[in-house]
């Protein structure tokens, strides 16, 4: 609560001394237009930036590996996100939930100075964490190679522009409510081969569903 409602802050320095932003740090600042989270940031707490409704943009390096439930809860005038690091990164970042992604308002991510229309998740990337691209309106397609066995609820929920998914490993996929997989659908094979189908998988049919690789079951 350091600065929650302090609505004439105007601009914020945030040193790199500083490691985390606490809950409801600068809930209510709704005088702040941007902001850049230094790269010794490690975590975002719940409410930090929540009815910042003036909060236009937001830079998070490459350091943040979890953001809290709420985070940016009606920050209404975010238009763009910046990240530091690389897709790699992002998709390993926990959400709490989707008002934790300030993508959940500002629709559109940039990597390097570049807008992510085109996604390819790297090799390295085994997990695509929950919500990491909720409502990114500026996704168009998504390749997802043979490294990733799980996806998380929501992670492509609202991304309205995304009409292609390739899956380059299209065999074993199950779908469950639960985290735990007590229940599951498998997916056919044919249908996730199909680019169109497996878009409307993922945005749409089964976009609140966890998505597992049956040999990766624990």
């Amino acid at each position: 609560y350091a600065f929650e409602d302090c609505t004439g802050l105007t601009s914020v320095t945030i040193p790199d001394s500083v490691m985390s932003i606490e809950y409801s740090a600068f809930e209510g600042c709704t005088g702040l237009t941007s902001i850049t989270i230094p790269d010794s940031v490690t975590s975002i707490g719940s409410y930090a930036f929540e009815d910042c409704t003036g909060l236009t943009s937001i830079t998070i390096p490459d350091s943040v590996t979890s953001i809290g439930y709420s985070a940016f809860s009606g920050c209404a005038g975010l238009t763009s996100v910046y990240y530091t690091g690389d897709i790699a990164g992002w998709c390993g970042i926990s959400f709490g939930d989707m008002y934790a992604n300030p993508l959940c308002y500002a629709g559109k991510l940039y990597i390097d100075g570049q807008i992510v229309e085109d996604l390819v998740i790297p090799d390295s990337v085994t997990a695509i964490k929950a919500y990491a691209f909720y409502n990114c309106t500026g996704l168009t397609s998504v390749t997802i190679g043979t490294s990733v066995t799980s996806i998380g609820e929501y992670a492509f929920r609202d991304c309205n522009k995304l009409t292609s998914v390739v899956f380059e490993d299209t065999e074993g996929w199950q779908v469950s409510a639960s985290i735990h997989f007590s229940s599951y659908t498998s997916l056919a094979s044919a249908d996730l081969a199909d680019a169109s189908t497996a878009a409307t998988y993922l945005t749409s049919t089964y976009r609140s569903y966890y998505w597992r690789k049956a040999e990766a079951e624990a």
